[in-house]
């Protein structure tokens, strides 16, 4: 029986809910995999959480890859359906930063893309867990966890890189910091953070690296705890973010590890791949090797 393949759209995702891109990269996905031969079922999805769900039933039908068409949301929520199970993941990248298809040299072509999923290189990545829910980029408490949950609430207008920055920006200028113990394999830091990131790869995404020492494959989490700072120095200070240079900037401090526990005095607000959820006043991570099988190019350093 010809492998079976699922293709889960998210019609959100770079586009706006722009008319007729739903349909179009359907038309295009399930032309491309069905000229190899292959049996091939093409979804959208119509609300978060969807693509989990439907991502869980096409393995259940007996789908051997699915392919996320979408950002590092839809790829965390088909992810994490794949994860531990005898499957692979493709990625089409079309979100506003697709961290992780960055990491792993994934073409943002979609024909590019989708021939990767189907004939390239399968690999194995580790995931990260936080509060019991997997995240296979970075997770993130603080300012980024804000900020993922005002993008999340504009799901009905234009997404997109450019109103990501616009309401980063706009945090930066409110955010009240709060006080965290992190605790990393048993060294603890007190302090008022910014943000605290907890990275499996490197970047969010668009090259904003936050965490240069992180890699998919060696079994840890790199802990980044940015202290509390100005607005204007934040603003300074991020260039050398973009270059990599994170370890250069004030009170920033890293430690990979594989045991991590973040408090604090009240409930605190996360996000998982951008995704936003809410936790107590307690949250503990840990890494989770070799997760995932991921279809990457021949030449992605994995």
């Amino acid at each position: 029986m010809a492998t079976r393949v699922a293709v889960i759209i998210n019609p959100i995702s770079g586009a706006g809910g722009r008319k007729g891109v739903a349909q179009a990269r359907a038309e295009l996905a399930g032309s491309m995999i069905a000229r190899r031969g292959l049996e091939v079922e093409v979804f959208v999805t119509e609300r978060p959480g969807q693509a989990r769900e439907l991502a869980g039933a096409a393995l259940d039908d007996g789908a051997s890859m699915v392919v996320a068409w979408g950002g590092d949301g839809t790829v965390n929520e088909v992810g994490s359906s794949l994860a531990f199970r005898d499957a692979t993941l493709g990625i089409v990248p079309s979100g506003s930063g697709n961290g992780l298809a960055r990491e792993l040299r994934i073409p943002f072509d979609p024909v590019r893309a989708i021939e990767v999923a189907l004939g390239g290189r399968e690999c194995w990545i580790d995931a990260g867990e936080l509060d019991g829910r997997l995240f296979f980029n970075i997770a993130g408490i603080g300012l980024d966890a804000r900020v993922a949950h005002r993008f999340a609430s504009s799901r009905r207008v234009r997404r997109g890189l450019v109103r990501y920055l616009a309401i980063t920006a706009r945090e930066l200028l409110t955010y009240r910091p709060d006080y965290h113990t992190v605790f990393a394999d048993g060294a603890a830091l007190r302090t008022r953070a910014l943000l605290v990131a907890i990275a499996n790869a490197r970047q969010y995404g668009n090259g904003f690296v936050i965490a240069p020492a992180a890699r998919l494959t060696d079994g840890r989490l790199d802990v980044v705890v940015v202290t509390a700072r100005s607005p204007l120095s934040a603003l300074v200070q991020a260039p050398r973010v973009f270059l990599g240079q994170i370890a250069r900037v004030p009170e920033v401090a890293t430690r990979a590890a594989v045991d991590i526990r973040v408090t604090s005095a009240g409930p605190m607000a996360y996000h998982l791949d951008g995704e936003p959820y809410v936790g107590g006043t307690l949250v503990a991570a840990r890494p989770r090797p070799r997760a995932l099988r991921v279809a990457v190019p021949a030449d992605a350093r994995v």
